[in-house]
């Protein structure tokens, strides 16, 4: 990190810990609520018209030719082949090569863009009409779950473990209604999960043996593309895979 990234940062710590007049509070805020709301209302317009989506989510580090990458191409090609269209967050890494995938095989292709000092800007594999930028995280993370009839998740960082628990909380709280969320990669996975099992679990009893359920772990593009299946044939839905 550049030393103007590491003086920016204490400033905006510092700045944190100023005390402000009512007035200054109330300007910032209301137009903070403006801008919010104008993000959410271009993200409900643009979304809104996109049909039957999967979500596709991974690290922005990944390169194009590590396995995880290729993988996620050939996940999301099928899964395009198969009628559904493709939400990334529009960056490069496994984002870049699902928004491939999905142009290649001729699917609708969604890039959920965010403002970042680093790592984020905008493949060039996304529909033209189709790329969205946002400011905030929040709103950000409600299109992905508003939008999309399945969720896929490969190797990632923060980012994408975010997206994973929210979506995982979202639907054991039942705030949201199901849909399939689908891990990619034991070798990745697994020591995560174990330690969900064993610890949240048997140690602390912190979730419930049920909400082990809520996703599902799969190794290749096939085995993807079969929990999909599975799932949309249990609520007597088609979509074509």
């Amino acid at each position: 990190m550049a030393l103007e990234q590491y003086e920016n940062e204490d400033y905006r710590i510092q700045e944190k810990f100023k005390q402000k007049t009512w007035n200054e509070i109330r300007t910032n805020d209301s137009w903070a609520i403006f801008k919010i709301m104008s993000e959410f209302v271009n993200g409900y317009e643009a979304m809104g018209r996109i049909g039957p989506c999967v979500s596709i989510f991974g690290s922005a580090r990944t390169k194009p030719e590590d396995k995880y990458y290729l993988l996620a191409e050939k996940i999301a090609y099928k899964i395009s082949k198969g009628g559904y269209g493709v939400i990334t967050g529009g960056g490069p890494g496994i984002m870049e090569a699902g928004n491939k995938g999905a142009h290649y095989g001729g699917g609708t292709s969604v890039g959920l863009n965010i403002d970042l000092p680093f790592e984020q800007h905008f493949n060039p594999y996304i529909d033209r009409d189709k790329n969205l930028n946002f400011d905030y995280f929040f709103v950000r993370k409600v299109m992905f779950v508003k939008y999309s009839q399945g969720f896929v998740v490969m190797p990632g960082g923060f980012g994408t473990l975010d997206e994973l628990f929210e979506a995982i909380t979202l639907i054991q709280t039942k705030k949201i209604a199901k849909f399939p969320i689908i891990l990619v990669g034991t070798e990745f996975w697994s020591g995560l999960m174990d330690w969900v099992k064993t610890v949240l679990l048997e140690k602390f009893n912190n979730v419930s043996s049920h909400d082990l359920d809520l996703f599902t772990i799969v190794d290749n593009e096939d085995q993807v593309l079969e929990a999909l299946d599975n799932f949309y044939k249990k609520y007597n839905l088609s979509p074509n895979f």
